[in-house]
């Protein structure tokens, strides 16, 4: 067992995860993975490209080939800045409709992996829980209701400039869980051993403090 400390926290789309990893990771002096910003970085490279969502294996050479760089919330690609790049919502859509493809998911596993490096990790995502990490020290599925969910979307794309639809991302979400939570791999689900917390009604800064105190609880 690796003894580098990891907090995983999974949840679905727009649950508020990645901002509450980070500012967790931020407060123990820890890495930060954003596991989602690799199938999104994947699902840009597919678009730039013109790959086909359904062509698995030029999708699995495209991850195979990344070489991500992650400083200070910036997301890098050979050399250019992408954060907000792979933001878009076409980008997301993709990212969501590959992500079932297990080659693709095996050919991020180690990448995802390496991140794990002293003094510690705070991984988001998905399946950090259940298999990208199944051995971390603190396990948490972060919810929030789909309307809170789209709300927070629809405020972060029109703080980015990006136009938005409340109903048209309410539809898109409601998707994208079914999507996440029905594949045959790594399906979005809690760790049986997971704390649970709804996001719905509470602010970043509750959610985590609640994390930090579980942490500490340990």
């Amino acid at each position: 067992m690796n003894e580098v400390p990891v907090i995983a926290i999974d949840g679905p789309t727009a649950s508020g995860k990645g901002t509450v990893a980070q500012r967790v990771a931020a407060a123990l002096g820890w890495h930060y993975l954003d596991s989602g910003a690799l199938y999104r970085l994947v699902a840009l490279r597919a678009l730039q490209a013109g790959v086909a969502a359904a062509d698995v294996a030029a999708l699995t050479r495209l991850a195979r080939s990344l070489r991500p760089q992650f400083d200070a919330g910036r997301v890098c690609l050979d050399g250019r800045d992408v954060t907000d790049e792979i933001r878009r919502e076409d980008v997301g859509a993709l990212a969501s409709r590959i992500a079932v493809h297990p080659p693709l998911r095996a050919a991020l596993l180690d990448l995802q992996r390496g991140f794990r490096c002293p003094p510690g990790l705070v991984a988001d995502g998905r399946d950090m829980a259940t298999v990208v990490f199944p051995d971390a020290g603190l396990k948490v599925f972060l919810t929030a209701s789909v309307e809170a969910r789209a709300g927070r979307r629809h405020k972060q794309l029109s703080e980015k400039g990006f136009p938005s639809n409340i109903a048209i991302l309410l539809q898109d979400l409601r998707a994208r869980d079914e999507r996440d939570s029905s594949r045959s791999a790594a399906p979005l689900r809690p760790a049986k051993d997971a704390r649970q917390l709804d996001s719905s009604d509470l602010a970043i800064d509750e959610v985590v403090a609640q994390i930090l105190r579980w942490h500490g609880e340990r």
